[in-house]
């Protein structure tokens, strides 16, 4: 993977992975055969109010703020996006037969009863 020079912040609370959230976002890039990092994005959804929004990133847009998550990834997130998930650590966790990423949002105020949506 060659190195993105967009827009690395330093200077904000960064949006990060565990060393779990990266092998699986190297996993999904090889599986897709292309790929820099992860971006990280929120829509309206739920009964509480936003949920997240995950996708292989090839590119940065210019004005996406860009954390580096080891030598070889990074975190895109737009910036409007951005204040809901600053601080954010994503992690992938197996919770019985299933594996899914969590976010561990400082945030999140409120989250709804099955878990879909949330509220800052």
């Amino acid at each position: 993977m060659s190195a993105i020079n967009v827009n690395v912040v330093t200077d904000e609370p960064p949006v990060t992975l565990t060393e779990a959230a990266a092998a699986q976002v190297r996993r999904l890039i090889e599986q897709r055969g292309a790929g820099k990092g992860l971006r990280l994005g929120v829509t309206a959804m739920g009964c509480s109010g936003f949920g997240y929004v995950l996708d292989i990133v090839d590119e940065p847009n210019p004005d996406d703020r860009v954390f580096p998550a080891g030598e070889d990834l990074v975190v895109v997130v737009d910036p409007e996006a951005y204040a809901y998930v600053k601080g954010t650590e994503i992690d992938f966790v197996r919770e019985g037969l299933n594996r899914t990423f969590k976010f561990n949002n400082p945030n999140v105020q409120a989250t709804c009863g099955c878990g879909e949506s949330f509220a800052v």
